[in-house]
């Protein structure tokens, strides 16, 4: 059930036993003042208007006969580098002044936004250093690469990216352009779906958008409750990176350590700081889907709308299969990201 920001704040702050939490809780007057609004939102759709592909909302599919509901598909997957992604790193470093620009960015990521920062710094003439496990998909590795971005590579079972990333931004002076806890971040995302609800034919009854770091979620969240107050804003992550979900339910920030999931959108530790308190306020509930039900939802959207879809974007169809979230009236899914493997996507394809 969605809850008032403030009042969740305070309770939280109650009964959170988490000690970095409960700082966070006590300045919470201060972040409250660096939480973007829907005017973000929309001011990152001027910003990425002629930039960003207004991706294709797909409905009428085969999937409303699989699942006895309309579904809305935001087909991220066809944005510029293959992920919603592209619409955060644009409005954030298109922002930048020329003395920023000409320090370089730096960031950590375990592909999809370590590939849109390297776009966005081809396009805009700003060099990129990317932080990535070693366990990063070859696909995204190679496209951040290709894009011109250099790629410190590391071992995410011995290493920390974010103390990487740090070290980097010290010794070089670069910008640091955060993968999802950063305002102008979070605003680009939530275009997606502002841009499908604008473009359904029907209301939506439903929302539901994949989670890792929660800049997805927040940013959907942030238009959903402008443009449609009455839709229910589902997250959805694997039960083995399920940090959000117990995120949600204690008010603390939850950490996981080095999920085993095939989503790998989602293996981020924890959610951030700003995504936490907008999460907390704006949406309805996380749930988590099975490993089995994510490679079932990209052989669905394959055999059913012959869309290639990587697992952290299936989420939405996964929790359709699963039952975690009930297949009933319009419901809107966002399609996150399509950048998969050969070799995994032959695999899932494969495995019946």
């Amino acid at each position: 059930m969605r809850r008032h920001l403030g009042h969740t704040i305070y309770s939280a702050w109650l009964y959170c036993t988490d000690t970095d939490t409960v700082f966070w809780l006590m300045n919470f007057d201060r972040l409250n003042h660096d939480l973007p609004t829907w005017a973000d939102v929309e001011s990152a759709a001027h910003q990425l208007a002629g930039k960003a592909r207004c991706t294709l909302l797909l409905s009428d599919t085969l999937l409303d006969e699989t699942f006895g509901a309309r579904i809305f598909l935001k087909c991220e997957n066809l944005q510029y580098a293959g992920a919603f992604k592209f619409r955060g790193a644009w409005n954030t470093m298109s922002r930048l002044d020329q003395a920023q620009r000409s320090r370089g960015v730096v960031t950590h990521s375990s592909g999809n936004h370590a590939q849109a920062v390297a776009l966005c710094g081809r396009h805009l003439g700003i060099s990129t250093t990317v932080v990535m496990p070693t366990n990063a998909s070859h696909t995204k590795r190679q496209a951040t690469e290709d894009y011109g971005a250099l790629v410190v590579a590391y071992d995410p079972a011995t290493n920390k990216r974010e103390e990487i990333t740090a070290a980097l931004q010290r010794k070089h002076d670069y910008v640091l352009v955060p993968p999802f806890d950063h305002p102008h971040v979070i605003a680009g995302q939530g275009t997606a779906a502002r841009e499908l609800i604008e473009a359904a034919a029907e209301p939506l009854e439903q929302l539901l958008v994949p989670c890792g770091g929660g800049g997805l979620l927040s940013g959907c969240a942030l238009s959903a409750r402008a443009l449609a107050p009455h839709c229910r804003v589902i997250g959805v992550e694997p039960e083995q990176a399920d940090d959000a979900a117990r995120s949600f339910r204690s008010g603390c920030i939850e950490r996981v350590n080095n999920p085993d999931t095939i989503a790998d959108g989602t293996r981020t530790e924890s959610l951030g700081k700003i995504t936490f308190a907008i999460i907390q306020g704006a949406v309805d509930d996380i749930v988590t889907v099975p490993e089995a039900a994510i490679a079932q939802a990209v052989r669905l959207i394959f055999d059913k709308t012959r869309m290639v879809v990587e697992p952290s974007g299936a989420l939405g169809i996964a929790a359709l299969i699963s039952g975690a979230v009930p297949a009933t009236g319009r419901i809107g899914i966002i399609l996150s990201g399509g950048n998969i493997d050969r070799g995994l996507m032959a695999t899932l394809l494969s495995d019946t």
